[in-house]
């Protein structure tokens, strides 16, 4: 099979630098004649989009980079045998029984493969420093490739098979932008048979309707396809159908892909996919926007304005310190490293951030003045404190979107902006962000819309349990690569920090494709000022019959963790994860237990009975209220990323692991945990919280309510999973509560239905209230006095949002 990444991947590597005039690092590029025609002219905006500009091609890093590019296409010439299946010996796509099927993807992606080694020759030949810069022999090689590739499997007279992506998507991209770098040593009939081979597979049906593949950052694709095709072939309508098709990506969506108004992005339908097909789409309408500015085909659609509003309010919650948060990357945690080229690491966290970081730097070129001072001072801020995986150092990054970097890196006019603190609640795709200063947290969970996991392809094998409550965290200075150092391939996937599990075997892409498998619950949600939150989770096992109650209270210095109403009956042991931290392949850090250092050694367990709190050097403290019996576990992990990916590497590494569990037993009936994460304290901190058995009141922990109270912060907060009273709350139905009681007298009650089915719900709370001083709409009804009553009216059509209500005091 080829390297399903390099699909996804092409995009964000081959992303653009700013229009301009290339001052320094001129390609190779004779010009546009006099009496140039439009098309002409977005030709040669495109041009400079896959070349970039402004950056010293005898200058570091762009030097190395180009040096590798000319290696590499220099490999590619020597090695290119046109055959009657096959351009390269390697990349064989006559495919002998054509269909859809595993081996038909691998084939149509081997053919798509074979137009990126072509466009990558391209470019060594258009850039300067490359050493094979107009260089005689490379172009005879790239058009008889692209004439090879025309007549043997990528024309109008070809019949599909394979994957749809890579007839599409992946192979039209990369020939048009071939045919655009290359385009003055191409006859008309050359340029004439490639615009039909394009137009067979990409007709203008592709985009007649917003359904299917035909959507979100798919959409994108297409719409690039297709404009760049009228580009290249001088066809004005072709370039218009392509940017009118543009317009149903920006609106904001209430039920399958696309952009909602709380931040979240879908795709497949039931995936969240802000990392990965989000990044493309990012990227994608930055150089379209860019390339068509000014022209007669500029895009105008004010609703493009959501697009930009979604840098902050959909990208930059999950960006952090560089990286983008794996829960919103879907399948794309298991692309790690190539079993074709076992030296390059193809992605990460780091890796798909920094690719987004480019992008936001092009899209800023088509925003407000406003907008492009925030976003450059956003990203100069995020290149700056990535220290785990430097931006500028990116080996996976192209000189283009290197140059975006450093014209913003090294822009003394712009000012580093700090990482924003918060949190943010995106009940559309079942995730959650919690940032504070020094630290940042991210909840993944799965609901009736929202699927468990997403493999295909392939990929991503074994994420079964992504969705079941994982608990992401990372320090501002500390731990950036705790899930990009080789975490997916050699961590325990029933033990993923945060989940509950049960520890049922489960097949390799047990669930089905495509984020098929979802489970059949609409509790999952939560309410949130901004600052802090209640958030919970019923949880269903996939393909197993485990239920649990879970809720997470998100406070300053800490988030608080309830487990309740587990049970079970898959004649196996069921466990809750406190923390699996990857600890590198040395494992050095020390772990204390109430004041007691443990054993250092590998492996090392113990059953911790009665045990207050737990720290881990260099990452942080658990606190758990009451004592509990824990499992502790120091644990050498090997994997290899073929285990999670069946085009990864097959090459085993090796991590360690410390793992703290709670072990509920075998077929549990009613169990339960409780416990306080508390990200970059330390031992003195983390001692001092246990001792303070005043800080914290559990008020519930049960299948029917969780909640808990923080005096000191003024905090309030339950999850009802049925209504009832909880502390000084009652609630009429399931909903989820969080209240702020503010040194000035005033309150602030936040009130969710992540169920989206409460038509009525009364919430009373016993506390003396002297005035409402602001409500939203659904309030119907509010009595002050020695209690607060407010009533709500029809919840349903929230879509989870929080409703906020602001009182005074009595």
């Amino acid at each position: 099979m080829t390297r399903s990444w390099s699909r996804r991947t092409f995009l964000a590597t081959t992303g653009a630098a700013s229009l301009g005039a290339f001052a320094l690092g001129v390609p190779l590029f004779t010009g546009i004649a006099h009496g140039a025609t439009e098309h002409d002219t977005l030709r040669a905006k495109w041009r400079a989009l896959l070349l970039g500009s402004g950056f010293s091609p005898t200058a570091e890093p762009f030097k190395s980079k180009l040096a590798e590019l000319g290696t590499s296409a220099s490999g590619y010439r020597t090695s290119m045998a046109p055959a009657t299946g096959s351009l390269w010996p390697d990349l064989v796509f006559a495919d002998p029984e054509p269909d859809t099927d595993q081996d038909s993807y691998g084939y149509s992606g081997r053919m798509a493969e074979s137009y990126y080694r072509l466009q990558t020759m391209a470019q060594a030949y258009c850039q300067q420093g490359t050493g094979l810069t107009g260089d005689a022999a490379l172009r005879t090689a790239i058009l008889t490739g692209l004439d090879h590739l025309y007549a043997r499997v990528y024309n109008e007279n070809q019949a599909r098979f394979g994957n749809w992506y890579s007839w599409q998507i992946g192979a039209p991209q990369a020939l048009l932008d071939t045919c655009v770098l290359m385009y003055e040593h191409l006859s008309a009939t050359q340029i004439a048979n490639y615009c039909r081979a394009v137009d067979k597979f990409v007709p203008d049906s592709a985009v007649a309707t917003y359904t299917g593949t035909s959507t979100g950052a798919n959409r994108v694709d297409l719409c690039r396809v297709l404009i760049l095709r009228g580009v290249v072939g001088a066809n004005s309508a072709k370039i218009a159908l392509g940017r009118d098709a543009l317009s149903p990506v920006f609106p904001y969506v209430t039920g399958g892909d696309g952009l909602y108004a709380d931040g979240s992005f879908i795709q497949h339908t039931t995936v969240p996919y802000t990392g990965s097909y989000g990044s493309v789409l990012l990227g994608g309408l930055g150089m379209l926007f860019a390339v068509l500015a000014g022209s007669t085909w500029a895009v105008t659609d004010p609703k493009r304005q959501i697009v930009f509003d979604a840098v902050e309010n959909a990208w930059a919650p999950f960006v952090y310190n560089g990286l983008i948060m794996d829960n919103v990357s879907g399948r794309a945690i298991s692309r790690g490293i190539s079993a074709t080229d076992p030296k390059a690491v193809m992605q990460s966290d780091h890796l798909r951030g920094h690719a987004i970081l480019a992008s936001i730097v092009l899209l800023a070129e088509g925003a407000s003045a406003t907008e492009k001072a925030r976003w450059r001072g956003l990203v100069k801020g995020w290149i700056q404190r990535d220290y785990y995986s430097p931006p500028l150092q990116n080996p996976s990054m192209n000189v283009v979107s290197l140059s975006r970097l450093h014209a913003v890196a090294n822009d003394s006019a712009v000012t580093a902006l700090a990482e924003p603190t918060g949190h943010r609640l995106f009940p559309n795709m079942a995730r959650a962000t919690h940032r504070r200063p020094g630290w940042a947290a991210s909840l993944s969970m799965a609901d009736k819309r929202i699927t468990y996991y997403e493999t295909g392809n392939g990929e991503n094998l074994r994420g079964w349990h992504t969705g079941s409550g994982m608990l992401s965290w990372w320090g501002s200075d500390y731990a950036n690569g705790q899930y990009s150092d080789a975490f997916w391939p050699t961590v325990d996937p029933y033990r993923l920090p945060g989940i509950t599990a049960s520890r049922k075997v489960l097949a390799d892409a047990a669930g089905g494709d495509w984020g098929a498998s979802m489970p059949d619950v609409n509790w999952v949600g939560g309410a949130t000022d901004g600052q802090r939150a209640s958030v919970g989770q019923y949880l269903r096992g996939l393909q197993s019959t485990l239920m649990a109650k879970k809720s997470w209270f998100c406070l300053d210095d800490a988030i608080v963790c309830l487990g309740a109403g587990i049970k079970c009956t898959d004649n196996v042991n069921v466990e809750s994860t406190v923390e699996n931290r990857n600890l590198g392949p040395a494992g050095s850090s020390g772990f204390t237990v109430d004041g007691t250092l443990k054993p250092a050694t590998y492996p090392w367990s113990e059953t911790l009975t009665g045990a207050k709190w737990a720290h881990i050097g260099g990452h942080g403290g658990y606190v758990f209220p009451g004592g509990a019996t824990v499992k502790a576990l120091r644990d050498s992990r090997s994997g290899k990323w073929s285990d999670i990916n069946r085009g990864g590497s097959t090459t085993a590494l090796n991590r360690k692991y410390l793992t703290l569990y709670v072990d509920h037993g075998y077929n549990p009936t009613d169990a339960s945990y409780t416990y306080l994460l508390m990200p970059g304290a330390t031992t003195a901190q983390t001692s001092a919280r246990s001792a303070d058995t005043a800080w914290l009141q559990i008020l519930a922990n049960t299948n029917d309510q969780q909640g808990v109270r923080v005096p000191s912060l003024g905090f309030t907060g339950v999850n009802f999973w049925f209504g009832g009273t909880v502390g000084a709350l009652t609630a009429s139905a399931p909903c989820s509560v969080m209240i702020t009681e503010k040194s000035d007298g005033t309150a602030v009650i936040c009130v969710s239905d992540p169920m989206r089915m409460q038509t009525a719900l009364t919430l009373t709370w016993n506390r003396a209230v002297a005035s409402v001083t602001s409500k939203p709409a659904t309030v119907t009804s509010a009595t002050t006095g020695s209690q607060l009553k407010l009533v709500f009216g029809n919840l349903s059509g929230t879509a989870g949002a929080t409703q906020k209500v602001t009182v005074k005091l009595g």
